[in-house]
């Protein structure tokens, strides 16, 4: 079992930043494909950014592009978002998910390819 924790969520004002992080303590984070999906009151959960194993594949929303970066700390067994230019409709909860997987440059965009969940992080954004 994998246990994941996501932390820093909060209010913002539209146009400001926020950093998310994921932790998932262990030794074998480096064979996680990890994603971050959010999931809006009344909506399906929706795909935001995962991080290939290998540390250099990414892949983006199209909504999200060029303003959120996410990023992996292999060491510290974390994954991390970077949310800028947050706009109103980003107001979600965000979770994060590892995928088991020996595939080193491949990260799905689809809920059901994830094995572990966290519970979430609230982020809200006022305009």
């Amino acid at each position: 079992q994998v246990q994941l924790v996501e932390s820093g969520g909060g209010l913002v004002q539209a146009g400001g930043s926020l950093r998310l992080s994921c932790a998932a303590p262990g030794r074998t984070f480096s064979t996680y494909a990890m994603g971050w999906f959010r999931h809006a009151l009344g909506q399906e959960r929706e795909f935001v950014a995962s991080f290939a194993r290998n540390g250099g594949n990414t892949w983006y929303a199209d909504s999200v592009e060029g303003r959120f970066t996410i990023s992996r700390d292999n060491a510290k067994s974390t994954v991390y978002l970077q949310m800028n230019m947050l706009k109103p409709e980003d107001t979600a909860g965000y979770l994060c998910a590892a995928r088991i997987t020996t595939a080193q440059t491949i990260a799905p965009m689809r809920p059901p390819s994830y094995d572990y969940w966290g519970q979430g992080t609230q982020v809200t954004v006022s305009s």
